[in-house]
């Protein structure tokens, strides 16, 4: 069906605008109209994105979304009924307008996994796979449990990853401030002064000179490489899969932030394995669909290349073991895992040592920033006054009076 652009009103008149399939006009006017929407314009739209304005769609949405569904189909409730009520709670008009999508397609005989499938923005492919595995196994309100759960770890730990950087970045800012100062507007009228009183000055002050100098010439380049070189390594990563590939593996190298990164990414992995593999979702299929959450170049090649071996015949613990890049207290709990036949919980274990592992590193990068860029600022500003105050102390020193 085409997608429509409409003008609505709700029921306190407030006005709307949105994008919803429809087969036309009239079959637009009776969706808007069982949304409890009053049809004023519409028109095809040949334009891709099922999404308008409104607000981005938060990890909250979607943990108030699985909540919400989880809690009504245990209690026995159809899930038409359950998204509706869902629906007109919802104050987000863009995740409205998705849920009041999904609503349409199960109307209209579709299952729950395939109307998610047609919002891959809103529900990736593990959170499409896994409710279709709950849908099949019977087990939709574990399942959804389960995504509900995983979905507020990842916010959480969004929240620890902002906290750490808020800290560095502010005071990074403050010294960069400072040393703009120091370098623009103090540092030359102060090196007029030394060079007044005719004395051979030492390299640090000749060094102290030169940065200024630069600095008041080329501040504006200055200013525009750390974004130029964000932009161009953003560029290069998107249209040079070698390049990305290289940088992703330097970023698991980077001293004190790589094993961190890792640890992410690992804990994401087993989090997510462990709740497919519950779910009754394949070995293979799971790996598949874990390749998707990664986000690491290196790391997901891995996991394919594991994959690979295991359509094989390989065993799980080898073909992962072969990989290299899996730690060994991953393989230990895999082998453990296929031993006892509880995969699952032995991943599941993996998955709480590192949450708790990247809790722990994260604090501790904290109480390092703080005193490492006090050390910085001091050692700027120290390097600043030697250079300056240097000559002129050694000068009146060597007055006779």
């Amino acid at each position: 069906m085409p997608l429509y652009t409409y003008k609505a009103i709700d029921s306190i008149g407030k006005s709307v605008l949105g994008r919803v399939d429809a087969a036309n006009l009239f079959d637009l006017e009776q969706r808007l109209a069982r949304m409890g929407l009053d049809l004023v314009t519409g028109a095809p739209t040949r334009q891709t994105s099922r999404l308008v304005g409104g607000g981005k769609i938060t990890r909250q949405d979607l943990i108030n979304f699985c909540f919400h569904l989880e809690q009504l189909t245990s209690a026995g409730v159809p899930i038409v009924e359950g998204l509706v009520d869902l629906r007109d709670s919802i104050e987000n008009p863009r995740f409205k307008e998705v849920v009041g999508g999904l609503v349409e397609s199960i109307q209209g005989g579709r299952n729950l996994s395939q109307a998610l499938a047609d919002y891959p923005e809103v529900f990736g492919r593990v959170f499409t796979s896994l409710v279709r595995s709950g849908e099949q196994t019977g087990k939709l309100p574990e399942v959804l449990r389960s995504l509900t759960e995983t979905i507020k770890w990842e916010d959480e730990l969004s929240a620890q990853t902002k906290k750490m950087l808020m800290y560095p970045l502010f005071v990074g800012s403050i010294v960069l401030l400072v040393t703009f100062f120091l370098m623009i507007y103090l540092v030359p009228q102060m090196t007029a002064f030394i060079r007044n009183m005719g004395k051979e000055l030492p390299l640090q002050t000749i060094i102290l000179i030169h940065v200024s100098n630069f600095c008041v010439n080329y501040w504006w380049l200055i200013l525009a490489t750390p974004p130029a070189i964000f932009f161009a390594l953003r560029y290069a990563s998107r249209n040079n899969p070698a390049f990305e590939f290289a940088l992703d593996r330097y970023k698991l190298r980077i001293p004190v932030i790589g094993p961190v990164l890792r640890k992410i990414i690992l804990s994401r992995f087993t989090s997510s394995f462990a709740m497919m593999y519950a779910a009754g979702i394949t070995v293979l299929d799971a790996i598949r669909s874990a390749e998707e959450i990664l986000g690491n170049r290196p790391l997901e090649e891995a996991l394919r290349n594991a994959g690979r071996q295991i359509a094989d015949g390989k065993g799980m613990t080898a073909a992962f073991q072969d990989a290299g890049l899996f730690p060994p207290l991953v393989i230990r709990m895999l082998k453990i895992g296929e031993n006892t036949g509880g995969l699952d919980r032995a991943l599941l274990n993996v998955s709480y040592f590192y949450n708790r592992e990247v809790r722990e590193s994260i604090g501790k990068i904290q109480a390092m920033i703080e005193p490492a860029l006090t050390v910085v600022l001091g050692a700027l500003l120290g390097w600043v006054m030697l250079s300056v105050l240097g000559p002129v102390y050694d000068t009146i020193s060597k007055l006779k009076f």
